[in-house]
This record gives structure tokens, C-alpha cells and sequence, in this order.
């Protein structure tokens, strides 16, 4: 008795931490998930803002807002350009790796940008609008080359399965097209003459027998074949014989 209440005890203590164990784990999910709509919230919110900033502001303010969107831009098609493509295509994790290490210099563009954005000497913030558009074109520049160079591989795959696709098929095709059409008509040797199933001419069984002669060879010259035992085309449907009242 005590083993069984022991054993039970047990399993409900098992029941009970399975329990906390998953409700942690949702929660920890439900916290994921919010954190991601907030995040991406925020940065539709931000984008917002620089694109209206871009368009309607002029001078310093203005180009600083454009660099980061640009900058933005590029590095977030970019990201999800090969995030998708090394799914599919395991060579593209060399370059997600060297994806990380550009990320982290735009990621230090972006912040600069960011804090340029509130330095009220607007002189000092122009003088450094040259080296910063460098920056942003170089990174651009990369991050460009990788999501490019990732969807050209991946087209030229596609169009190499497709020429692939493309012969089998026409090999398919040529198989289907050919086609014998084979018939039970005996096929009469050469240099033999005509005659009998032995092979006889017509006027080489005279006096043989009583029916053999000229006239069983005349008779089976003029008789006309039965269309019911002759054979053609598979399509072709079979003769029916006449009927009399």
C-alpha cells in the first residue's frame, strides 16, 4: 500500500513539474512573438518617419535621413534575401557569415547617423557628409553584391533543372510518338514462285490424285477470301458477315 501511494505521489509531482515546464515555455514563446511585433513595429514606425524626413526636409537633416534609409533598406533585403535562399542552398551559410560581420558595421553607420541627426552644429555635421555617403555606398555596395550574387545561383539552378526538365520531356515526347504497326500477313520469300502451301506451281500437281489440279488452283484464285478471318489494323473493327432473311 505504502509503494502504491509512493508510486502515485510520484506521479503527480512528474504531472505537476511537466506542467510548470510547458507553461514556462509558452510563456517564454508568447514573450518571443511580442518582443518580435514590437521590434518590428518600432522599426516600421522609425522607416516611416525617415522616408517622410527624406522627402521633406532639406539640407543636412534631410540627407542624413536618406543615407539611413538607404542603409536600412539594402541590409534588411539583403538579410532576408539569404536567410531564404541557405534554406534551400546549404553554400549560402559562408556567405550569411559574412553577412553578420557587414551587419555589424552598418549597425555602427546606422547609430552615427542616428546621433547626427540631433547635433545641433549643423556645419561640422555637413563637413562630415562625404566620408559618411562613402561609408553607406561601400556597405550598400556589399550587401548589394551578396543578395544579387545569392539570387543569381539560385535562378541559374532553376534554369538548369528546367533544361533538364526540358530533354527528358522531349524524350518522352519522341518516345511517345513512336509507335510499329505489326500485321499477320505472311511475308512471301523471294525468288519463291507463287503457288500452294508446299510450294508448288499450279501445274505441278495434274494427274497427282483425284481434286488436284488445275481446276482446286482456279477455284482458289477466283474465290473471294472470308472477311471474317482476315486481319488488319488494330483500330480497324472487325468485318461482320451478311445476313439473310
Amino acid at each position: 500500500m505504502e509503494a502504491v501511494i509512493l508510486i502515485l505521489g510520484l506521479l503527480f509531482f512528474a504531472f505537476v513539474a511537466l506542467g510548470v515546464y510547458a507553461g514556462v515555455k509558452a510563456v517564454g514563446a508568447a514573450k518571443r512573438g511580442v518582443d518580435r511585433t514590437i521590434t518590428q513595429a518600432r522599426r516600421t514606425v522609425e522607416e516611416t518617419a525617415l522616408r517622410a524626413k527624406s522627402y521633406g526636409q532639406v539640407g543636412v537633416g534631410g540627407e542624413l535621413a536618406q543615407l539611413r534609409l538607404t542603409l536600412r533598406t539594402s541590409m534588411r533585403a539583403t538579410q532576408e534575401a539569404l536567410r531564404a535562399g541557405a534554406v534551400e542552398d546549404a553554400s549560402l551559410s559562408e556567405s550569411l557569415g559574412l553577412f553578420q560581420r557587414l551587419s555589424v558595421h552598418g549597425r555602427e553607420l546606422d547609430e552615427e547617423l542616428k546621433k547626427l541627426e540631433r547635433e545641433p552644429d549643423r556645419a561640422t555635421v555637413a563637413s562630415l557628409l562625404p566620408s559618411l555617403k562613402q561609408r553607406t555606398e561601400r556597405i550598400t555596395h556589399s550587401a548589394d553584391s551578396l543578395r544579387w550574387a545569392a539570387r543569381d545561383r539560385a535562378r541559374q539552378f532553376t534554369d538548369d533543372d528546367l533544361d533538364a526538365l526540358n530533354a527528358q520531356i522531349d524524350v518522352e515526347a519522341g518516345a511517345l510518338r513512336h509507335w510499329t504497326v505489326e500485321t499477320d500477313e505472311p511475308v512471301r520469300e523471294q525468288g519463291r514462285p507463287q503457288g500452294d502451301a508446299s510450294g508448288q506451281s499450279p501445274g505441278q500437281g495434274q494427274g497427282q490424285g483425284q481434286g488436284s489440279g488445275p481446276v482446286d488452283g482456279v477455284a482458289q484464285a477466283i474465290t473471294a477470301p472470308d472477311p471474317r478471318r482476315q486481319t488488319g489494323y488494330p483500330w480497324q473493327k472487325t468485318a461482320r458477315p451478311e445476313t439473310t432473311n
